[in-house]
């Protein structure tokens, strides 16, 4: 597999999205956003997206450089249609709104309707924190075939389908819990299949809903689905998402007809922490909740009992001293969707840098 440093993928990924349309600003929001998910361990929504992103464009299902349309600004509520346009751009400016909104009033309730692929949700609550705001969002993933099994089904109605929460800390945020409603996101079956390992118990069923670990007819074949976590309680939480994201933010949902693309809607909450009283004594409390869990002795099997975030900060150190290990499927596709927009070898090679082959 190579092994490549975060500027050499930014680099790879910046060049990709201006040869799809993108302006540099949008190429550089959506290099720096695929780059940090492979940082923090998050290699499904990483820079193994490109091809899928390329796929997108010249269906007609993703659109560069697109301007979002404000469907209602009323105070702490903003909604803003995103048109499909690049995921990346469309809501972190969306979130940016929020923010601003929410330092004047104290709060803003933002919801996100059809955008492209908004990839990891997380950067939208670091966002928010670098800010000094509390962050939750709803999200939905729609437009494309169904990929979950709520509990009790043996076949998927839903897409993955994240969860989203953060709180600020002295360096970005002080937790961040960021996940799927699968037990697996499904980017992480993609990794599995393409380095051809199987994907542990309890986040597979086949084609007649029964376990398996075998994610390729998963992906390969769209049979099967991926389960949710926790059984009806993850289930549940699910739905909710669907709920809040579709129905009541007004994105395209599960139940609509699907064109084959991936649209996110989002329900997200942005709070000042400086509204809700002194911000010095909230962050004291939110560091003693860290404490008082972190104090307790870890399980057998267990190093250290972690809090929210810190498995993503622990890839990040890890990653940015040590590079990106991307596997050689998704280096080969990711070569392939450059080339059939005309980036020649020798320009990927020089992007990439000595770390390509």
């Amino acid at each position: 597999m190579p092994t490549l440093s975060s500027q050499a993928l930014k680099a790879v990924t910046h060049l990709i999205a201006r040869r799809m349309g993108s302006d540099d600003k949008e190429a550089e929001q959506v290099a720096d956003h695929l780059v940090r998910a492979n940082l923090a361990g998050h290699d499904s929504h990483g820079v193994g997206m490109l091809p899928t992103y390329v796929r997108l464009l010249k269906d007609g299902l993703l659109v560069p450089n697109q301007t979002a349309a404000t469907i209602l600004d009323a105070g702490a509520l903003l909604v803003i249609d995103a048109r499909r346009g690049y995921g990346q751009r469309m809501a972190a400016d969306a979130v940016g709104r929020a923010i601003a909104r929410a330092k004047q009033m104290g709060a803003c309730v933002l919801a996100l309707r059809n955008s492209a692929h908004i990839g990891r949700i997380g950067t939208y609550a670091e966002q928010a924190a670098a800010a000094g705001c509390v962050f939750t969002a709803f999200v939905n993933v729609a437009d494309h075939h169904d990929v979950q099994a709520t509990w009790g089904a043996a076949e998927p109605r839903l897409g993955t389908n994240p969860f989203c929460a953060g709180v600020p800390g002295a360096d970005g945020p002080a937790l961040l819990l960021d996940m799927a409603t699968t037990t697996i996101a499904g980017g992480k079956a993609r990794v599995a299949y393409n380095k051809g390992v199987p994907v542990p118990d309890g986040c597979l069923i086949d084609a007649d809903g029964n376990p398996t670990n075998d994610p390729t007819g998963f992906i390969r074949d769209h049979t099967g689905a991926l389960r949710s976590f926790g059984m009806h309680k993850g289930s549940g939480l699910a739905v909710m998402c669907e709920v809040m994201a579709a129905a009541v933010a007004g994105g395209q949902g599960a139940f609509h007809e699907a064109k084959g693309g991936v649209v996110n809607s989002m329900l997200a909450t942005v709070i000042d922490l400086s509204k809700l009283g002194d911000p010095a004594a909230i962050a004291a409390d939110i560091q003693a909740v860290k404490a008082h869990v972190k104090s307790a002795k870890p399980a057998p099997g267990f190093d250290d009992v972690l809090v929210p975030g810190e498995p993503e900060r622990n890839y990040a150190a890890k990653r940015m001293a040590q590079g990106i290990e991307v596997d050689a499927t998704t280096w080969r596709d990711i070569r392939a969707a450059a080339g059939s927009l005309g980036v020649t070898a020798a320009e990927f090679d020089q992007a990439a840098g000595s770390n390509a082959a």
